[in-house]
């Protein structure tokens, strides 16, 4: 595998804020099973992507990718919006 070969980490979540200048916050969630008891759980995580035009609105679906850092808390970049709420 290259250099150029990177594999790279895909997300898709829910726009929950975009009331930030060029930044999205996205609600991943994913469905866990207990390791005791064998219950499927509910767990989420909520990330800042960078969304470069600010094309976003709340409620909307998105696919985001692992990048460098662009700041303290945004190391994901938009790729492309599945699902508008609008």
């Amino acid at each position: 595998m290259s250099v150029a070969e990177k594999r790279v980490r895909l997300a898709t979540g829910k726009v929950v804020s975009n009331k930030m200048d060029k930044t999205i916050t996205v609600l991943i969630e994913r469905r866990e099973k207990h390791p005791v008891y064998g219950k499927y759980m509910t767990r989420s995580s909520k990330i800042h992507a960078h969304d470069e035009s600010n094309q976003c609105g709340v409620g909307d679906t998105v696919t985001v990718a692992e990048s460098r850092p662009l700041s303290k808390t945004k190391t994901w970049k938009l790729l492309e919006v599945v699902v508008s709420a609008s």
